[in-house]
């Protein structure tokens, strides 16, 4: 049996959802799981958790860099981040806060 991907850091991938939504490209210039950002800003864990639930897609960037890749939400990355960021706002500030110092 498939086990489910976890979300190691809830406000990182909140973060990456909402910066993904706007349009915003997330960069991999490493073949580890680190060496990602969006927008200049780090992304740590939230992308194997994006590519494990095949939220983002790859695209050619003829005018980006060599050996590097890039990423942007699919259909179905768009969908749930919408979803995922409505019940991310409807829950109490305490509870964000929280999820933000405990991952």
């Amino acid at each position: 049996m498939d086990s489910q991907p976890i979300i190691a850091n809830r406000g990182e991938f909140v973060d990456a959802l909402r910066a993904l939504k706007r349009g915003h490209v997330l960069v991999h210039a490493s073949e580890s799981w680190g060496g990602c950002s969006i927008d200049g800003g780090v992304v740590g864990s939230a992308f194997r958790t994006l590519a494990d639930y095949a939220l983002i897609d790859e695209f050619d960037n003829p005018d980006g860099f060599e050996h590097i890749r890039y990423y942007r939400l699919n259909r179905r990355g768009h969908e749930f981040a919408a979803r995922a960021l409505q019940d991310w706002s409807r829950r109490p500030l305490v509870e964000r806060l929280a999820a933000r110092l405990l991952g």
